[in-house]
């Protein structure tokens, strides 16, 4: 196995050229095949899905979801309670393969709580580890994004979640047969909830197994994060609040109940929905939870601000790279071809291999559109129909989709970027040891799906 991880990491850092120029790539193939397959392929209909996509409000909008929970996460951990909790938790593992199995662990029991929660956990845990020991930095962080092979089948499944909710615009089910699905018949289920605790079991020993004769830790002090010396200094760069003392200004700054005013606000509302609608956790009230703690741990606004100036350092990537992506789904939802493709594996399905190949075309069309909710606006209405005509398992069909979009995470960098961004180490090392989880992953899903539903 190490041999075998030594063969990645060789072929990926010759191989597979920064996120950006993958993602510049992926539009390339995208419009190839559009231009041959898509039933709108007309190079003014290309040009312009691709444009579209780009610049759609709402996948801008998501964007800056995706820019804001790393910086609300970023900055919460970077205070001094969350730090001491992570330095605690770091301290826990007292050898390298250790370290990795704990990192996993947590990452997949948070990422199955919430997705957003378990990136943030995830990269942060991974980068006070590495500073703790001497530790392949690209195999820790592997480990720690391989948690999230199981959100999809969690709690914060946009899958599910939409099915299960009357009324929903994705609740596609509802739609075709005028009934939702309870998350009782698709997360609590055993061929969605088996696999997850046989991958949560399984790959840990995998993970050890990997570990690289040649270690290559990283620069993770170049990150900013340092030791807690009091209550009020985690994270934070040199400032001129000394400078500041006994100015209006500096009293402003300090002033920390505008912090407690403002995080009593936010919670407050959040408590209210949950009281009046039920508990929910999507990705806004995560980062609203995330920026309200962050400001009460950090208690005065000078010290969440310099938090936050760090924070976003680290999202370079993302600003640039994500509207790549939604230019691929531009193309690939505009013109036709994803519905294509759905519709290559649904023509030879039967009632019992219908989740299946839903599982296996949902790996096939997350390469190009990494979004559980806009990848199940493309599948679904595909997917549920073929369904309903063969007497297959809406619930087992829906998750097939999700799944697929989980498993296809381990090789198609979309959501690897706030990790890697989190934990500052580079795709090429992460992907070389994501593609044995991929592997894993794909074997063992597709024999629930085949012999458990």
């Amino acid at each position: 196995m190490s041999r075998l991880a030594g063969f990645f990491v060789r072929f990926f850092e010759y191989a597979i050229p920064d996120p950006y120029i993958f993602a510049v790539g992926l539009t390339l193939i995208t419009a190839i095949l559009a231009f041959v397959f898509a039933p709108h392929h007309g190079l003014g209909e290309v040009l312009s899905a691709w444009y579209k996509g780009i610049f759609e409000p709402g996948n801008l909008g998501f964007a800056l979801q995706m820019i804001l929970i790393l910086v609300t996460g970023y900055a919460l951990a970077n205070s001094a309670p969350v730090a001491r909790g992570l330095q605690w938790l770091a301290a826990r593992p007292r050898s390298p393969k250790g370290a990795v199995s704990l990192t996993f662990v947590v990452s997949a029991i948070a990422c199955w709580l919430n997705w957003g929660f378990g990136l943030v956990v995830a990269a942060l845990l991974a980068r006070e580890i590495a500073r703790r020991m001497r530790i392949d930095f690209g195999w820790l962080v592997a480990a720690a994004y391989s948690g999230f092979l199981i959100w999809a089948s969690g709690i914060s499944s946009s899958i599910a979640l939409a099915q299960a909710s009357p009324g929903n615009k994705l609740n596609i089910v509802q739609q075709f047969t005028g009934h939702s699905l309870p998350i009782g018949t698709t997360i609590f289920t055993a061929f969605n909830l088996i696999p997850c605790a046989v991958l949560l079991i399984v790959l840990p020993f995998i993970f050890r197994a990997l570990e690289p004769a040649d270690v290559v830790t990283g620069n993770v002090s170049a990150l900013g994060h340092r030791e807690v010396s009091n209550d009020r200094d985690v994270g934070a760069a040199p400032s001129n609040v000394e400078a500041m003392h006994g100015t209006l200004a500096g009293a402003l700054e300090n002033a920390w109940i505008l912090n407690v005013i403002f995080a009593a606000a936010g919670l407050g509302y959040i408590v209210w929905t949950w009281r009046s609608a039920g508990f929910y956790l999507d990705i806004n009230a995560v980062i609203f939870i995330f920026f309200c703690a962050g400001l009460l741990l950090h208690w005065t606004p000078i010290r969440y601000v310099q938090a936050v100036n760090g924070a976003a350092r680290v999202t370079g990537p993302l600003i640039i790279q994500y509207p790549i992506y939604f230019g691929i789904m531009g193309i690939m939802t505009a013109t036709g071809l994803a519905g294509v493709i759905a519709q290559w594996f649904v023509a030879f399905a039967t009632a019992q291999t219908l989740p299946f190949w839903s599982y296996l075309s949902s790996i096939v069309i997350s390469l190009f559109v990494p979004s559980g909710g806009g990848h199940w606006a493309v599948q679904g209405p595909f997917a549920v129909p073929a369904a309903v005509k063969l007497h297959a398992s809406l619930p087992a069909t829906a998750m097939g989709v999700a799944i697929g979009e989980e498993v296809a995470n381990m090789v198609q960098p979309f959501w690897a970027l706030p990790v890697l961004a989190i934990a500052g180490v580079g795709l090429r090392r992460v992907m070389a040891f994501t593609v044995v989880s991929f592997v894993i992953a794909f074997v063992v899903f597709s024999l629930s799906l085949l012999f458990l539903v």
